[in-house]
């Protein structure tokens, strides 16, 4: 496989989740000889790159993203053979391997921190965020975690109070400590050595914290974070717990490495409002620094014609950043569920929203299941696994309805997903979108995705393409892409009336739309696109 150094700025990327995707072993939990066994369709789909979330040996108190060992794969995922056979068969199907690095924080059963939480006095002592009590007592300062409560828990041990942005069992690291950045740039290093493409950085605007240790203040309504409203979390803006300018100088040094491995990308995750996320994202991309950051500006529930315009044109005002779009991934509601499109089935929000995004300037990040229009599941309540649902039931159920199993035909106790009982349960509602179905089907979501990202490939304009806004049109979203004399002409309706839009318009080869060209006008019947020629 030839190594283009800018290959993502085409690419389409394809994100599996490996408790989810298919289980080889037997054991009802999904792992990596299941993922080799199954990377022929992320390539008949026609992405170009897959990003693994986490296999490394954990504890499971977060499913993967509480790492005990950066270097080793958890047996319940298999081994580090394993690994490279996942990598091989990618690269004999054309597909390259990003993985997801969990850099900001590690498990509580780190060898590190299980040293450094013993007492005072650990040659990891500098290596995570130790603080004093405050003075009439309590936590040191007010950071809340994302999954509720002070972001500080007392260790005994020691007399102090440590920092976690999330679970209490997930220590954060120290990035004002040069061994801590010198240990997790060699763990890139030790995964780029086996052959990955990169990596997507979770939580990475989380890694660095103040030392001083200031409060954060509260969040102006505008500001507001999209996590559940029940969650306080959204109350504070939070300039001192993440989002500080040290960590450009680790980005400067991380950039580097992959710079000495041809083709290696980084893909930051972003969780933040989105005008400092729009901010955050030109920095994190400077030159020298990553190659793209992670956007969740199409995760909200909106799909109309004035809120989508409003987050192209932030995009556009930001041109520098390299931008990753995705509708959705293991931590949010499926986008055929989430998003409001009255009148509109569930499959036509689905295949609507796989045309817009796939119409973007930008690399398209295609979460599993979402091909094939999956709907959010309805995990009962003593089937909840994840413990951020558990924390906030029943105002927020967590995320474990966007993880089921990957439905690979109708029948079977877990729909093809696994011969044991599934950690999760299969909704009975996926069993007709399952993926031998939807491959038979001409007329099938599954196979307009795969149109659609044949589509772009044939289209200079589709990939690298300049984007420009045309109108201001209530019910339709439309842009023009361009690349040289390849033009492009995307329209969507995005409403439950039908609309006509455009003049002077011909028919783009090739387009699945539901749209068609009359007169020279695109005619769109509610929720349906047309990609046309000027």
């Amino acid at each position: 496989m030839a190594e283009e150094a800018d290959w993502w700025r085409r690419a389409v990327i394809y994100q599996i989740y490996p408790r989810s995707y298919r289980d080889a072993d037997g054991d009802g939990v999904g792992d990596l000889v299941g993922i080799t066994e199954r990377l022929e369709h992320v390539a008949w789909l026609g992405a170009d790159a897959v990003w693994l979330s986490p296999f490394f040996k954990s504890p499971m108190k977060d499913f993967g993203y509480d790492v005990e060992d950066h270097r080793a794969v958890d047996p319940r995922f298999g081994s580090l053979e394993g690994f490279d056979a996942v990598v091989a068969e990618a690269g004999r199907l054309g597909l390259r391997v990003l993985i997801d690095l969990v850099l900001s924080h590690c498990a509580e059963t780190h060898p590190w921190f299980v040293a450094a939480s013993a007492g005072r006095g650990s040659e990891y002592d500098d290596c995570f965020v130790w603080a004093e009590p405050a003075a009439g007592g309590g936590p040191p300062n007010n950071w809340l975690s994302v999954f509720g409560g002070s972001s500080w828990s007392w260790c005994e041990a020691r007399g102090q109070y440590y920092l976690h942005n999330f679970l209490t069992s997930q220590p954060d690291w120290n990035y004002h400590s040069p061994r801590v950045r010198r240990e997790l740039l060699d763990v890139a290093r030790f995964w780029l050595e086996r052959g990955v493409s990169g990596f997507r950085l979770d939580a990475v605007n989380f890694c660095v914290h103040d030392l001083q240790l200031r409060d954060n203040p509260p969040a102006s309504p505008a500001g507001a974070l999209a996590n559940p409203a029940v969650n306080p979390y959204s109350g504070q803006d939070h300039l001192y717990d993440k989002n500080r300018p040290e960590l450009l100088g680790f980005l400067e040094e991380f950039g580097g490495l992959l710079a000495r491995y041809p083709g290696a990308i980084g893909l930051a995750e972003l969780g933040e409002e989105p005008e400092r996320a729009a901010v955050l994202a030109t920095e994190y991309t400077a030159p020298g620094r990553l190659q793209l950051c992670y956007s969740f500006d199409l995760m909200g529930d909106r799909l109309d014609a004035d809120y989508l315009r409003a987050v192209i044109a932030r995009a556009e005002a930001h041109e520098g950043a390299g931008r990753c779009w995705a509708l959705s991934n293991h931590d949010v509601v499926r986008p055929a569920t989430r998003l409001r499109a009255p009148g509109a089935e569930p499959r036509q929000v689905a295949r609507l929203a796989l045309a817009v995004m796939l119409s973007l300037r930008g690399t398209p990040c295609l979460y599993q299941g979402e091909a094939l229009g999956l709907t959010e599941a309805e995990i009962p309540h003593h089937r909840l696994m994840d413990p951020y649902g558990l924390a906030f039931w029943p105002e927020y159920k967590g995320r474990d309805g966007c993880r089921t199993p990957m439905p690979w035909r109708p029948d079977g106790a877990a729909a093809g997903f696994s011969e044991a009982e599934p950690w999760l349960p299969v909704p009975d509602e996926h069993r007709p979108l399952a993926v031998a179905l939807q491959r038979a089907d001409p007329d099938s979501t599954l196979n307009l995705a795969r149109a659609l990202l044949a589509l772009r490939r044939r289209h200079p304009a589709l990939q690298v393409g300049a984007l420009e806004l045309l109108g201001e049109d209530r019910q339709v979203l439309a842009l023009l892409r361009s690349q040289g004399e390849d033009r492009v002409i995307c329209a969507f309706n995005l409403s439950d009336e039908p609309a006509r839009w455009g003049a002077g318009l011909r028919p783009l080869e090739g387009c699945v739309g539901a749209g068609r060209i009359d007169g020279g006008e695109v005619v769109l019947p509610p929720w349906s696109w047309c990609f046309a020629r000027t």
